[in-house]
Parts: C-alpha cells; structure tokens; sequence
C-alpha cells in the first residue's frame, strides 16, 4: 500500500505513477495530497487564523525537541479570543471533501485510460481531528474546539460518501499525534488518554459507512526521514488495533504500522504475536525503506515472519517530505519487497 502523500505535481501524475508501478498488486491508491496539502496537517492553519472566534497565541513550547528525533520549525497555535463562547464555534468547509471529489474526477479519468486497475479503488486519507487540533490549538482551548471541528469533519465525510460510489472509494485516518502522544512523543490535554483516544477513533470510525473500505495508519511522524519519536516495539499499537477490532461494529479493511529501519530484532514485532484482527482486516508493516532497499526490507520480512505470517508492505509513512526525483525508484523497491512475499 502507499499511505498517502506523494510529492508530485498533481493527483494524475500520482495516480498514473503508482498505477502503472503496481497494476493489480495494489487495492487503493491515494491522490499523493499534492499541492498545499503536501505538508499534511498545516493546509488547516489558514481556516484557524481566518476565523473570528481566534487569535494567534502562544507559539510550540521546547517540549517538541525533548523527545524528538528531530528537530521541527516552531510555529504559534491558536487560542480562543477573550470573550468567546465555545458554545457558538462553527466552522465552514474544510476542503477535504471538496479535495476528494475532484481527486476522484482524475482517478476516473486514469482508469478508464488503463493507468489505474479496474480493482483499485481511490485512497481518501486525513488525518483525524484530533491530530489538527493539537497541532494548530493551544493546550487550554483544546477541548473546547475539538467537538466543533470533529463535527465538521464528519460533515465533511458525509459529503464524500454522498458525492462518491462507495464500491470506488476507501477512506484511511491518519493516527499520527495520538500514537506519539501514548508513546511519550507528546504531552497529554486530557485523562485517561489511551481510553479516550480509542473512544475517539472509535466515534469518527463509526462515521464512515459500513460499505466503505475503512483503513487506520498508525503514525510515529516522518521529519527528515526520522519519526517524530521512535516506537519501542510494536505493542501500543498492537493494543489500540485490537481495541478497534473489537469496539468498532464495522469492518476494518486494512491498519497500517511502521517499522523503523534499524528494527530486524525479534523484540520489535513479539507483540504482533497479541494482535486479534477480524480476518477481513489487512495488516500492513511499512517497512520499506530507500535508503538500505531490497536487502534491508528482507531482513524486516524475515523477522516480521516469525510471528505474523501474512502482511502486505508500505513505507513507514507518506512520501511527502521526499525528493521528487527519487519516487520512480521508491515506487520499483516497493514492487520489488512486496514480491518478496509471493511464496
């Protein structure tokens, strides 16, 4: 699979690219979020600066390096202006819905020129509201502005599957700050994280159609080709994939977990040996990785092997913050690891 940011010029070069690439060894492609969104969650800044309810607040505090493994660019976060009712928050369009319908005209069209399989379906990936919300919002207001933007997010969702066919279309939430949070990469804004975390992804899960191919990608964030924080092993999300599993009453098409490129020690994937998925679910470990190639990503299949027999393959994250140049040869490695799967 390929998550979902690809750094091309627009949807149809990503679509022709990873069609043409994969054929029928793919189940859904995703628009590459080409143009503003490349940069994932900041696209959303403009919508929280323009908006009369906020103002420009504080900016990132130092913990952001703390645990990091790399460094990130500050950047101020919004907070409610004096005197505002959270009560009366509202926001318009978000542009994921309006972005994915017309991905979709361009997905059509590279079908039926032959670029994209009749199987495979259009990748509509976002992230989840939780992640721009501790992004772009300062910790006090956090609460208060999430249940109005998750709102509109699910508007949003609405809109998508009333415009597109759901036998076309499969919809992936990126978990990304919610992973690091749980794992110590972020501080938390509210109690019993883990629980409420799940209850989240739970809720906006239950949003997307039944009939609709569903898919998570658990995310430890890719900065200069590092994550944000390194997992220690596979466990946590091991726990939040069988809590999916068993609390949403829907099927789960596919959940996405990275690995790291140094991972090939069997302590990394010994929790995988706990993971309770329904047999529908798709597991993917995004393993593959430019700089060490085919050899690397057979070390990371062998000992992903000795505790989960059956897996597809995916980078460890988007190919958003990547050389433009260097996507062809990523798409053929990712074709040449996968292959190493067929028995």
């Amino acid at each position: 699979m390929v998550v979902g940011s690809v750094p091309l010029d627009n949807a149809g070069q990503v679509f022709r690219a990873i069609g043409t690439a994969f054929g029928d060894r793919i189940h859904a492609i995703p628009d590459g979020e080409t143009g503003p969104r490349l940069n994932w969650i900041e696209w959303q800044a403009p919508i929280f600066d323009a908006h009369p309810m906020f103002q420009s607040g504080e900016s990132l505090p130092d913990w952001r390096n703390k645990n990091a493994t790399a460094k990130w660019r500050a950047s101020p976060w919004c907070s409610l202006r004096p005197g505002a009712d959270p009560a009366q928050l509202r926001f318009g369009p978000l542009g994921y819905a309006k972005t994915a319908v017309e991905s979709f005209v361009v997905f059509k069209r590279c079908a039926a020129e032959g670029a994209i399989h009749p199987s495979c379906k259009f990748q509509i990936a976002i992230p989840t509201p939780y992640n721009v919300v501790d992004q772009r919002i300062a910790p006090a207001d956090r609460l208060a502005v999430e249940a109005p933007y998750e709102a509109r997010m699910m508007e949003e969702i609405a809109e998508i599957c009333a415009a597109l066919p759901h036998d076309r279309i499969a919809i992936q939430w990126d978990v990304a700050h919610e992973v690091q949070n749980l794992d110590g990469g972020r501080p938390h804004w509210f109690a019993d994280p883990e629980n409420q975390i799940i209850e989240r992804l739970v809720r906006i899960g239950s949003r997307v159609p039944a009939d609709v191919d569903l898919g998570f990608h658990l995310c430890y964030g890719d900065f200069a080709h590092r994550h944000f924080i390194e997992p220690k092993d596979t466990g946590l999300m091991v726990r939040l994939s069988n809590a999916l599993a068993q609390k949403l009453k829907r099927p789960i098409a596919w959940i996405h977990m990275p690995v790291p490129r140094g991972r090939t020690d069997d302590a990394y994937f010994a929790p995988l040996s706990g993971l309770r998925l329904a047999p529908e679910t798709r597991l993917f470990l995004g393993l593959v990785h430019f700089t060490d190639g085919v050899d690397g990503a057979r070390d990371r299949v062998k000992a992903a092997k000795k505790v989960v027999p059956n897996f597809g393959v995916a980078t460890e994250c988007g190919f958003g913050r990547r050389d433009p140049k260097t996507i062809p040869d990523l798409l053929r490695l990712h074709v040449e690891v996968a292959n190493l799967l067929i028995p």
